[in-house]
């Protein structure tokens, strides 16, 4: 059993529609929830009979527009309310945070429908509950923050836990294992998963295409972005592959002698040793893994000192290293920082961090 407790980032206001969203479903999960039996069928039922006719029912002569919407805000139990709302607590707040408001809402409704419909193209059963609704705010969740972490629990023969890049844990784990693959293996259960599927289909859609259009703000480690980042690096492979040299603008062969090639193969397997260091530092600064971020600077200065990184990722680090009583080698990054960045603009306070370092812990006043 594998449940995600916690994500890498926080909000920078204050969620206020996803707040108000969990707290319109607990509510009326409150004023709708009554397990009883009926006397006429002798069937259990969940909810009060005021609130039967907001259950999406895709028979005919029981299908109403507003059932698409209705829906999506009754639950058939304790377990059902409460896991929803915790997912979309979860992933909630942070979409809220980017879309805004106004946005969010008519995005979370939105996912609702979608899925209702999804639901009545697969299925012809009832169906209630904000799961639907949810995977589009978890799909939404994928693509703009794809590279923060999920801190995840689990429990087999023991308990622990462990942390998984969005990207992979919601794409495998919630999408495709949980609504795809343990399906066919588990037995049949009153699940949704046409609802769930359609939601994330549109959560993820929607959000590449608001994110392609530039009608929200996109950014550098968005999942939009990282498509368009592979998309370029294919095409130049395509282009250097036919022959073509982006240093000289020419196509031309060259005859390589063998040595030639055993040479760059060494210094090939390096670069690519560089390049994987500098791309695992990226990856740790996206998720505020400073500690780890640092030790592999540190790495990276021992198979290449003339690496330079960014200047705000150079600058933590050192602050970073400076923290952890590591003198010698915060010394060595805030130089590179004065070195290379030499007009920034709080670049006297480097100097008097680079010699509060000198003078007081490496004894070279």
């Amino acid at each position: 059993m594998i449940l995600p407790i916690r994500t890498s980032i926080q909000p920078r206001r204050t969620p206020y529609a996803n707040y108000a969203l969990v707290a319109v479903n607990v509510v009326i999960f409150l004023l709708s929830y009554f397990p009883h039996v009926e006397s006429y069928g002798g069937e259990v039922e969940y909810l009060r009979r005021w609130a039967s006719q907001y259950v999406l029912n895709p028979q005919p002569g029981h299908l109403f527009l507003w059932q698409f919407v209705s829906y999506a805000f009754l639950h058939a139990g304790f377990m059902h309310i409460v896991g929803n709302m915790f997912f979309l607590y979860l992933f909630g707040n942070n979409v809220n945070d980017k879309l805004g408001h106004i946005g969010y809402l008519s995005f979370y409704l939105a996912g609702a429908v979608f899925s209702g419909i999804g639901h009545t193209l697969m299925s012809s059963n009832p169906v209630l509950g904000a799961s639907g609704a949810v995977a589009a705010v978890t799909g939404a969740y994928l693509v703009l923050f794809p590279q923060t972490l999920i801190t995840v629990i689990y429990w087999f023969l023991f308990i622990g836990t462990m942390e998984l890049p969005a990207l992979y844990f919601i794409a495998f784990k919630l999408i495709i294992w949980d609504n795809m693959i343990e399906p066919r293996f588990a037995p049949p259960i009153a699940i949704a998963y046409g609802a769930h599927l359609a939601g994330y289909v549109f959560g993820i859609a929607a959000m590449v295409v608001l994110l392609a259009t530039h009608i929200i703000s996109g950014s550098t480690y968005d999942l939009w972005a990282m498509i368009k980042r592979w998309n370029r690096r294919r095409r130049y492979r395509d282009v250097v592959s036919s022959g073509y040299d982006p240093y000289t603008g020419q196509t031309k062969a060259k005859r390589i002698k063998v040595k030639e090639v055993i040479k760059s193969a060494a210094e090939q397997q390096k670069e690519e040793q560089i390049r994987q260091l500098r791309s695992e530092i990226n990856d740790r600064m996206t998720q505020r893994n400073l500690p780890a971020a640092a030790e592999l600077f540190i790495e990276l200065m021992e198979q290449d000192s003339e690496q330079i990184l960014p200047r705000q990722q150079l600058l933590d680090i050192a602050n970073q290293l400076a923290g952890d009583n590591k003198h010698a080698e915060s010394a060595r990054a805030y130089e590179q920082l004065l070195s290379h960045y030499g007009k920034y603009e709080y670049a006297e306070q480097v100097e008097l961090m680079l010699g509060v370092i000198y003078s007081r812990y490496l004894n070279q006043p």
